[in-house]
């Protein structure tokens, strides 16, 4: 094993001097809360983070490293590349440590000695030393001092090549390791060879629809779904094959049960204000469901809200809503929908998809769009007492290729084809329906037909829900 390497990209990258780089990573995480907010998930898995001069990607990153740092892990697995171009294989680092301005940080050489047989191969360091593994280490450092690393330096892997690389890496992960996978995602302007579209007045939107293709495809957990995603677009994501590794592995890991949710996005021509060169920075992690869910204590809190929400409007007949007590869970952005029934009868149903607001704002005022703008409401807006309260907090939208992918009674579906969208709760299903029997409901609620079911140009998304009611 070689001594420790000094990462080159001190004093080019990122500052060089402790305190400057510090000062740096001050700004960032702060300006990461002020562009997410402050509330964090528990139980991240792994993350898709991005790996340019922090000056540019790093407040995107740290929404991810915010993450790992609740983690507090032991270890965390690298998975990077080389730009210049590698191997066939996987190259594992020959070295012990790495030295940035932040100090030392180990490698967990054991690890990297079970991982020397192909498709891994252990190589000098100065084969691997890449920006898309180092850039991370003085973050990690910020966030979980003590931790060791496994660096991976992903090659063209095929097929078979990354199942084998898979099924060690989820082998040998254990619970409370981490597994990051470095990639900036489309790359756009001549330099990159990438100009499907003019620069114009809506370049902004088309990347990100663009990068919407990366982050949809990788929500999947799929491999081949997501390269058939891909192909569909003209995304240019650079690390595609430590997405690919990362992909496989999660899916050796119970995947029916881990969602992507995506914690930030930007892009250079954001900030610099130049898009005739633009690099997209996204920053996702990937959980179980459990934690997309609230406690119980937290239920009855957002169920009180809604009541008292509706007494209000039943006393004083005005939209005004009473707001939850301040709380990191209810700072929390997430996808939810409002049910109302009265006498066994559903009265009204909102939610929100991908508009997301904080839980503390979202419950009161979907309560009283339920109540007051669902065409079901009651007549004369009448408000009584006994109304049923019923919420659903869903997890993130996974894509699935087709409506194979869909466990009636647990997973909800969300539907897009062309201008055309629909979602049908998991609750929406009786005992005895089929799959057929729900998306032929799904179709008709978007105005399609049922031949649609396997059109190319559709987009199907399941999802889970916890539900709680008063």
């Amino acid at each position: 094993m070689v001594a420790a390497h000094v990462s080159p990209y001190g004093g080019t990258w990122y500052p060089l001097q402790q305190r400057r780089l510090n000062v740096l990573f001050d700004e960032l995480f702060e300006g990461s809360c002020c562009r997410t907010g402050p509330c964090v998930l528990r139980g991240a898995l792994a993350g898709l983070v991005p790996h340019a001069a922090p000056r540019y990607s790093g407040t995107v990153a740290a929404a991810v490293y915010r993450h790992v740092q609740a983690v507090k892990p032991e270890r965390v697995f690298i998975l990077g590349f080389n730009h210049a171009g590698g191997s066939r294989d996987v190259s594992v680092p020959n070295v012990e440590r790495y030295r940035t301005p932040l100090g030392e940080i180990a490698v967990d050489t054991s690890c990297t000695r079970a991982l020397s047989a192909a498709p891994f191969q252990l190589v000098p360091e100065s084969e691997t030393c890449d920006h898309s593994v180092e850039i991370q280490l003085p973050f990690l450092q910020r966030v979980a001092p003590t931790v060791r690393v496994v660096p991976l330096c992903v090659g063209q892997l095929g097929e078979t090549q990354r199942t084998a690389a898979a099924e060690v890496l989820a082998r040998v992960w254990r619970p409370g390791d981490f597994i990051l996978a470095s990639s900036d995602l489309t790359h756009y302007g001549t330099r990159f060879g990438c100009v499907p579209f003019p620069v114009d007045s809506q370049v902004a939107h088309r990347l990100r629809e663009l990068d919407r293709a990366v982050l949809d495809g990788a929500s999947s957990i799929d491999c081949g779904l997501f390269l058939d995603t891909l192909r569909k677009s003209a995304a240019t994501p650079c690390g595609l094959q430590p997405l690919l590794l990362l992909l496989r592995t999660l899916s050796l890991m119970d995947s029916d049960t881990i969602f992507q949710q995506e914690l930030d996005y930007q892009t250079s021509g954001e900030i610099s204000g130049d898009f005739s060169e633009s690099v997209s920075y996204a920053a996702a992690c990937y959980f179980r469901k459990n934690s997309f869910e609230v406690n119980a204590a937290e239920q009855h809190e957002l169920l009180v809200s809604a009541q008292a929400t509706l007494e209000r409007l039943r006393q004083t007949g005005q939209r005004e809503v009473v707001s939850l007590r301040s709380i990191p869970a209810f700072e929390r952005c997430a996808p939810i929908f409002m049910t109302l029934t009265y006498q066994g009868h559903v009265i009204g149903c909102i939610g929100h998809v991908f508009r997301y607001m904080p839980l503390a704002e979202a419950v009161p005022r979907l309560t009283m769009e339920v109540a007051l703008d669902d065409p079901r409401r009651l007549p004369d807006d009448r408000i009584p007492p006994n109304i049923n309260i019923e919420i659903s907090l869903l997890t993130p939208m996974k894509l699935v290729r087709s409506a194979d992918a869909v466990r009636i009674g647990r997973n909800g579906v969300y539907l897009e084809w062309g201008a055309h969208r629909s979602l049908l709760l998991p609750q929406v299903a009786g005992a005895d329906w089929t799959t057929t029997r729900f998306l032929d409901l799904l179709f008709q609620k978007a105005g399609l037909r049922r031949q649609l079911h396997d059109d190319p140009q559709r987009r199907l998304y399941i999802f889970e829900a916890q539900v709680f009611r008063s």
